[in-house]
């Protein structure tokens, strides 16, 4: 866990933040594409990106 609070931060990226969008996202990704979850890849969607939120518009 430590070693991934210091990954995160190393790149400029919140631990908290980080963490509770990948358990959201983890089981929904396909493994050819789990490289976008690490901490040097990661990039948190934008709001109105996910399909729920364009459903609504």
């Amino acid at each position: 866990m430590l070693t991934m609070i210091t990954t995160c931060r190393l790149n400029d990226v919140d631990p908290k933040t980080w963490l509770a969008d990948i358990v959201a996202r983890i089981a929904d990704l396909p493994a050819s594409r789990l490289h976008e979850l690490l901490p040097w890849e990661w990039k948190l969607p934008r709001q109105g990106d996910t399909p729920a939120d364009q459903q609504a518009a």
